[in-house]
């Protein structure tokens, strides 16, 4: 007996991203898209954007934020990257407040595979 194929409803026009976030926290999507046909897509060369700034820091504080990132074995910019991330993850945790930012992609590589010596873990953000 051949399996009958269940009828899609039409997903509607959005006007903005807003009302379509609206829309999927309360539809499921079970109901709008055939999950069988779906296929896993990677996204290898997709990077967070990024903006470039100037900042100026007192030469001590520099050297040691390079002996830091130097015993990570990791470039002193990445590591900073990281630090402002968690610091700025914590304090909105701290604030109470609903908006945390994923650090994930901002990990060093020896970092995200875990070759870490008793480092912090990272914690997952909430969304």
């Amino acid at each position: 007996m051949a399996k009958q194929k269940r009828l899609l409803k039409a997903i509607p026009e959005f006007r903005n991203e807003a009302q379509e976030r609206k829309f999927w926290e309360t539809h499921d999507s079970v109901d709008y898209v055939d999950w069988s046909v779906a296929q896993v897509v990677q996204f290898a060369q997709l990077h967070p954007s990024t903006e470039t700034i100037s900042l100026r820091l007192p030469a001590p504080l520099l050297e040691d934020i390079r002996a830091l990132a130097n015993k990570r074995d990791v470039p002193y910019q990445s590591l900073l990257k990281v630090m402002l991330s968690e610091w700025v993850a914590e304090e909105w945790l701290r604030q109470g407040h609903p908006k945390t930012l994923s650090n994930r992609a901002l990990q060093p590589t020896s970092r995200r595979r875990g070759n870490t010596k008793s480092r912090r873990p990272v914690q997952a953000a909430r969304g």
